[in-house]
C-alpha cells in the first residue's frame, strides 16, 4: 500500500536505467530496494557502499533540486561532528525513465534501524544518545537561528496541525486527554538559545547493533533549533530509566525537558491516524510514544 496519495512509485529497474544513463561508473553495481518504515524516500542500495534515495512525493523539480542541495550541505556538516557514522552525500541525479524528480546518492551506513532492533531498555544506548546530543549541541551555529515552519521554533505555531490530528484521532485515541496534555505543553517558554539539532531523531533514522547506537540517518535537516527538539528521541526510543540517564547527562532543565515532550507529542499525534493503514509500523510507534508521554505528564 502507498504511504501517500500522491506517492511516486520507483522500481529497481528504473534505478538501474537512471544509474546507467547518469552515472555509468556505477552501472555494474547490484541494485537492491531497502525495505523500511521510512516515509520520505524510497531507498535502493547500489553495491555495498552507496545508497540512492528517491523522494516519495511529487514536487516541483526545481524546488526539490534546491532542497536536495541544501540537505546535502547539512548532511556534510552533520558528518563532520557526529560521533557515529552518518551518510555523506555523493551525487545528485536528474529525472528520467518515468521518475519525475531529482534524486540523490550517498554513502551507505550499516546497521539495523530502531524499528527493527528496539533499544528501549538499553542503558548503553542511552549513554550513546546523550553523547550524540552533547556533540551536536556543541557544534557551531555560525550565528544561525531557527527560521523554518516545522518543529523547532514556537510550539503554538503547530496548533492548526494539532487540531487536524485531534479531529482525525476521534475514536482511535483518548482525544479529550490528549487535548489537555497539549494545552499544558503548548505555551511552555523557550528559555534556551538555539543549538544545532539533527531535527528528526526517530526510530527509522537511528541505527542500532547489540543495544548500542551505531549510526544516524537522514541528516539533511541538521540546523539550528530549540535544543529540546532532539529530545524527541528519548520518548520515541527509550523507557523510563534509560530516558532519565539521558536527562541527567544533558543536565536538562524542567522547561527544556517538557518542551522535548511537546515536540515528541506534536510529532506522534500525526503518526497514529495518518499511517494507520499505509504504514502500521509508524502508527504503532507513534501510539507507543504517546503512551510514554501520557505517563510522563502524569509524573
Amino acid at each position: 500500500m502507498s504511504v501517500h496519495e500522491d506517492q511516486v512509485e520507483v522500481t529497481a529497474g528504473t534505478v538501474r536505467a537512471l544509474v546507467a544513463d547518469q552515472f555509468p561508473e556505477w552501472a555494474g553495481l547490484d541494485v537492491r530496494e531497502v525495505r523500511s518504515a521510512a516515509t520520505v524516500n524510497a531507498v535502493f542500495r547500489l553495491g555495498d557502499d552507496l545508497a540512492a534515495r528517491f523522494p516519495l512525493r511529487r514536487e516541483d523539480p526545481d524546488r526539490l533540486r534546491a532542497q536536495l542541495e541544501a540537505e546535502a550541505a547539512a548532511a556534510r556538516e552533520l558528518a563532520l561532528v557526529s560521533p557515529v557514522p552518518t551518510p555523506v552525500p555523493v551525487a545528485l541525479g536528474e529525472p528520467g525513465h518515468g521518475c519525475p524528480s531529482p534524486w540523490s546518492v550517498q554513502t551507505w551506513v550499516p546497521g539495523r534501524d530502531a524499528t527493527v532492533e528496539d533499544p528501549a531498555r538499553s542503558s548503553g544506548f542511552a549513554r550513546d544518545l546523550a553523547a550524540l546530543l552533547t556533540r551536536l549541541r556543541s557544534a557551531d551555529t555560525r550565528g544561525r537561528r531557527f527560521g523554518g515552519d516545522g518543529r523547532g521554533g514556537d510550539l503554538t505555531d503547530h496548533d492548526g496541525w494539532m487540531e487536524v490530528c485531534f479531529r482525525n484521532s476521534e475514536g482511535v485515541l483518548d482525544v479529550a486527554r490528549l487535548r489537555q496534555v497539549w494545552a499544558e505543553l503548548r505555551t511552555l517558554p523557550a528559555p534556551d538559545p538555539d543549538v544545532m539539532c539533527h531535527g528528526d531523531l526517530t526510530p527509522p533514522n537511528v541505527l542500532v547493533e547489540h543495544g548500542r547506537l551505531v549510526g544516524v540517518l537522514d541528516g539533511g535537516g541538521f540546523a539550528a533549533a530549540d535544543p529540546a527538539l532532539d529530545l524527541v528521541a528519548v520518548w520515541h526510543l527509550l523507557e523510563d530509566e534509560p530516558r532519565q540517564l539521558v536527562r541527567e547527562a544533558l543536565g536538562c532543565s524542567e522547561v527544556q525537558w517538557r518542551r522535548g515532550m511537546a515536540w515528541a507529542f506534536e510529532q506522534s499525534m500525526g503518526l497514529v491516524w495518518y499511517y494507520a493503514e499505509s504504514n502500521p509500523v509508524m502508527s504503532r510507534w507513534g501510539r507507543r510514544t504517546l503512551g510514554r508521554l501520557l505517563a510522563g505528564s502524569d509524573g
